[in-house]
Parts: C-alpha cells; sequence; structure tokens
C-alpha cells in the first residue's frame, strides 16, 4: 500500500512537473479584470498574458495561469480593461508646442487675454508672443477683437494670437510689419480683415500663413520637449495611438528617431500636409511604418471653421448675409491633389466643415477612387452636410469626428447656420448608418484631450454642465458600444491597422487601459471624471 502510495505521489509530481513545463513564459500576465476585448462579438474576458509586448493569450484567469507563467503579474481586483484609446483626428505636435507657448483656453474677455500674455511675459520675457486658445463665442462680447490693445501694451514685441480652430489669428502691428501686411496685400483662401481702411489684426485661414512665416523657429530641443510633454498628457488619459492631422516632412523624422531610440513611445498615425513638395515626396518614398510610426495618409485642408466663418456653405450665414466662407483651394487643385494621391497606395483625410466643401470632396473622393476598392479615404469633421451627401458614406468613405465639437458649437451653431441647415450637422449616428462605422477623435488642441469628455459627448450629447437636459439633438447620440468602436477598432480600421491595434486579441499589441469603474455601465454624467489607473503600451507601463 505504502509503495502504491509512493508511486502515485511520484506520478503525481512528474506530471506537474511535465505541466510547468508546458507552460508557457510570459512577460506579464493582467488577471482578475473585467476585459472589454472589443473583438467581432464584443466578449469580455478575465486575464490576459503578453510576451514581447504582444498578447500571447486572453481568457478566462484559471486557462491564463495554467497556459503561462510570467515574470510579472498585476492583479486587477476587478478593475476594468479597454483597448489602448484612439484620437482619430488630434493635433499632438501642436498641443506639445502649445505648452510653451501662453494657453488663452477659457478666457471670458479680450482683457483676460491680455493679462494672461502679461503673466507669461514676466516669468519667459519673449522676445516674439505666440499664444493660442481665445475663443470669441465664449465672451460677452461675441464680435472678433481688435488689434488696438495689444499695441498698446506690446508697441515694439510682435504678438501673435491663434483662435482656439486654429483658423484665425489675432497680430498687432509689429507682426503685421514683419510679414509685409497691409491693406492693399492680395489674398485667396481666406481673409485679412479690413474696416474704416485700416487693418483689424485678425486674418483667417491662408493669410495666417504669412505671420506664420515670420515666427521664429523652435531649437530641437524645444521640440523635443514639446513632444515629450504631449506623450505625458497622452497616457494620463489612457490615449495609446494618435492619429496626428498635419506634419510636416521635419517634425515626422523628428519622431521617427525619437522612437527609435525609445525617447517616444506614442503610436503616430502621421497625416502628412498635403502640399505639392510633401505629396511628390512621399508618393514618391512609399508608406512608410514601423511598430510605433504609420506613414500613409495626407491632410488636406479644404475650408475653415464655423465658429470664425471660414467654413465654405452653400448658402449665405444666417448671421452674415454676405459671408459663404471660402474653399482654401481653387476645385482643379483639389481634383489634381486626389487624383495623384489616389495613384498611390496613400489615403486622402481632409478638413470639411462646411456642407459645400463636403460636397466638393465627396464628388472629388468618388470621382478618382472609381475602380480602387478599400481605399478608406476619410473626411474629417464632416461637420454640417445636406441630406444628400450623406449616402457616399456607403462607397467605403469614412467620417472622422469629434463629438465635442458638437457639444461645444451648440450654443451658436443655429445663428450661424439656421435651424434647417442645422438638422444636417453634427450627425454622427446618421453617418454612421451610412458607412457602418465611424472614427471618433478630439482635434485636440482645440478641444480638451481627455478622451471621456469624446465617450460622453458622443453617448449623451451634453456639456459638462449637463446641458442640455434631453441632449443636443440626441437622435445622433451613439450608444455606449458605437463609441467604444469608435475610439478603438474602428479608428484602427480606419488606418489600416485592425490587425494589430484596437482590440485585445492574441497576436495584437498589447495597448490596453485599466479604469477602477466601468464606463460601459456607470451613470454616464459619471463618466467624464473618470481617468485610467494605469496606461500599457506594448506591454509596457507608461502610467
Amino acid at each position: 500500500m505504502k509503495v502504491k502510495n509512493i508511486l502515485l505521489a511520484a506520478c503525481c509530481l512528474t506530471s506537474a512537473l511535465i505541466n510547468a513545463q508546458k507552460k508557457q513564459e510570459a512577460d506579464l500576465i493582467v488577471s482578475d479584470a473585467k476585459i472589454y476585448t472589443v473583438n467581432k462579438t464584443f466578449q469580455t474576458a478575465e486575464a490576459l498574458a503578453v510576451k514581447d509586448g504582444k498578447i500571447i493569450g486572453i481568457g478566462s484567469k484559471a486557462d491564463m495561469l495554467k497556459k503561462f507563467s510570467a515574470k510579472k503579474t498585476l492583479i486587477a481586483k476587478g478593475k476594468y480593461m479597454y483597448p489602448g484609446f484612439y484620437d482619430a483626428h488630434a493635433h499632438f505636435y501642436g498641443l506639445g508646442m502649445n505648452m510653451q507657448a501662453v494657453n488663452l483656453r477659457g478666457t471670458k474677455s479680450f482683457q483676460e487675454v491680455i493679462e494672461r500674455i502679461q503673466a507669461f511675459q514676466k516669468v519667459k520675457n519673449h522676445t516674439f508672443i505666440v499664444g493660442r486658445g481665445w475663443d470669441q463665442n465664449d465672451w460677452k462680447d461675441k464680435e472678433f477683437p481688435t488689434k488696438e490693445l495689444l499695441d498698446q501694451y506690446f508697441p515694439t514685441i510682435p504678438v501673435v494670437l491663434t483662435r482656439i480652430d486654429g483658423h484665425a489669428m489675432l497680430v498687432n502691428t509689429k507682426a503685421l510689419e514683419l510679414a509685409g501686411i497691409t491693406t492693399k496685400t492680395k489674398t485667396s483662401g481666406g481673409q485679412i480683415e479690413v474696416k474704416d481702411g485700416k487693418l483689424t489684426g485678425i486674418l483667417v485661414d491662408n493669410p495666417m500663413e504669412l505671420v506664420s512665416a515670420i515666427i521664429p523657429k523652435p531649437t530641437r530641443q524645444t521640440q523635443i520637449t514639446a513632444l515629450q510633454e504631449a506623450q505625458k498628457e497622452m497616457f494620463h488619459y489612457g490615449l495609446t495611438t494618435i492619429n496626428e492631422a498635419g506634419l510636416e516632412r521635419d517634425v515626422i523624422d523628428l519622431i521617427d528617431s525619437l522612437q527609435q531610440e525609445n525617447k517616444l513611445d506614442i503610436n503616430i498615425y502621421a497625416m502628412v500636409m498635403a502640399t505639392r513638395e510633401n505629396v511628390d515626396h512621399y508618393t514618391q518614398l512609399g508608406i512608410y511604418k514601423t511598430d510605433k510610426l504609420n506613414v500613409r495618409s495626407f491632410k488636406f485642408m479644404g475650408d475653415g471653421a464655423l465658429g470664425s466663418r471660414g467654413a465654405c456653405l452653400h448658402q449665405v450665414y444666417s448671421d452674415k448675409p454676405k459671408q459663404f466662407g471660402a474653399l482654401l483651394s481653387p476645385i482643379p487643385t483639389i481634383r489634381e491633389i486626389a487624383k495623384q494621391i489616389a495613384e498611390s497606395e496613400y489615403q486622402m483625410n481632409s478638413h470639411a466643415i462646411g456642407d459645400s466643401t463636403n460636397t466638393v470632396l465627396l464628388k472629388i473622393y468618388k470621382e478618382v477612387l472609381d475602380g480602387k476598392p478599400d481605399r478608406r479615404w476619410k473626411i474629417e469633421h464632416a461637420q454640417i452636410m445636406r441630406e444628400q451627401d450623406f449616402d457616399y458614406f456607403k462607397l467605403g468613405i469614412i467620417p472622422s469626428v469629434q463629438p465635442t465639437h458638437a457639444t461645444s458649437d451648440m450654443y451658436w451653431a443655429e445663428d450661424r447656420l439656421g435651424k434647417k441647415r442645422l438638422q444636417y450637422s453634427y450627425a454622427y449616428k446618421t453617418m454612421l448608418q451610412k458607412a457602418g462605422l465611424i472614427a471618433l477623435g478630439t482635434d485636440f488642441p482645440i478641444e480638451e484631450v481627455n478622451p471621456m469628455y469624446t465617450f460622453y459627448a458622443a453617448v449623451a450629447r451634453k456639456d459638462l454642465k449637463n446641458y442640455p437636459e434631453n441632449g443636443f439633438q440626441s437622435e445622433n447620440a451613439l450608444t455606449r458600444e458605437e463609441t467604444l468602436k469608435g475610439m478603438t477598432i474602428w479608428a484602427a480600421y480606419s488606418n489600416f491597422e485592425e490587425n494589430e491595434k484596437g482590440s485585445l486579441e492574441v497576436g495584437k499589441w498589447a495597448d490596453f487601459v485599466i479604469f477602477d469603474a466601468d464606463i460601459m455601465t456607470m451613470d454616464i454624467d459619471g463618466v467624464p471624471y473618470v481617468v485610467p489607473v494605469n496606461t500599457f503600451v506594448k506591454g509596457k507601463q507608461v502610467k
């Protein structure tokens, strides 16, 4: 009997040793979580295993612990895990550079703008002042400001203040002089505002380039600091992939070098600004892709913004009867650029706010993509539409929209558009029904970085003060599942990245965020105030 027991014990020990040897070695196992995989059936899981930055197993806790052993373990204690969030349209580099300039977001008057500049100058003492973020729609006086106070307080130092949407500038006389701008300066695709025969200091869209050209170029170290500070902000909020909506070649090269040196971990989907030089260079180069950087698209600027009345409309602005806004390029030029991009492997991702701009671009997309399936070209913003134009999204064209634009603009959008046009604006549900998917972002730094604001605005269609009570045009609200997909797998699909990111599945990068609250079931009004406990990129904890 004793011999039998000894033999049985030996067999059990041998079996255990064999099973232990069969376990696959992982770098990390996360267990005791509710994991929203966002796979095709929207399954949940309890645990996952990571090796070399990729998911090698996902399922029940028991199954993962049976199959894998790990150098590190993270017991989530019932917390909630989601795929790392995408921001499908943002200005990552711009945010970082803004963090080096005067922050004018949230100002309630032009006098407050002056006070912020003065406070900034006491610390920085710059010889060229740059700021961004003012919005006259937030002030009691909702007309564009003029340069008189800037001239009074800063007569010898050039001052350049960009509106929150990036489509208008207020500059002082010194800046105008350095840029060579006078009342006789000719312009197209925008406006140099003149009143009573004098420059007001307001520039809208294309003329802003004349001032941008005289702004001192940042040093390389300033650029690196800007990128790293912006990355810290991303990881704090659980953003792991950023669709950078408009970069020049030098910044793309800098990002690539920092990523290669492991000095920058954020994933970047780079849209190259669609200048002729850039289009020629990158279409000849072909797609450039690493584990962190994906360069395969161009950002084309169709028009301006609604807030500065630069968005190009079919009919005049309701609150400025002689103004239509403007296309930033002639239609033949748009068609020529689109044809060149269509002959390459690159996407064309076009900024289109006004209904006229959307009509023009959607028609050109259809024309140049005929016979070219699965190109996934995007309309960025798709903000104001004509009813008949929504059907273009059935053709594989992807709407890339920013839900917080709706809740930021809802107070004054009807003034600009009138009731009839407004009903076809910010129509995210309608676009989703036509396209079958929708990519969601923020357009930061125009809006706040926090992706939970995106989630809340998409589902509740309210501002952070719970206004309006029943939501703004609530018929176009998205469900929580649709919203999460728009911030993960659908955004990944829009980048041709759905096989490597966007959901938590075996073989994909281990980009995920962990929350101590469940945004899929909690009271929706609490969602904006939830912040990730942890953020992981390629299995590396970055928060």
